[in-house]
């Protein structure tokens, strides 16, 4: 039997939407072992001056914990 574990992440890139999320990945991957789910809860965008400034994606990350 497994227990996972959920835990939420804001990532942000001055590119895009995709850029975020991969930010956001590879830094959790980078500390989380086991990850195998990760559920996009909302992405909004940073405005400043009328232009976008920021893309940010929050996320949940689910990942195994080791026994």
């Amino acid at each position: 039997m497994a227990v996972a574990r959920v835990t939420e992440l804001t990532a942000s890139s001055p590119k895009g939407f995709h850029e975020a999320l991969q930010e956001g990945f590879t830094r959790a991957k980078n500390t989380l072992r086991g990850i195998t789910d990760i559920e996009i809860v909302s992405h909004n965008v940073v405005v400043e001056k009328n232009e976008i400034k920021e893309y940010r994606v929050r996320m949940k990350v689910t990942f195994i914990l080791e026994t």
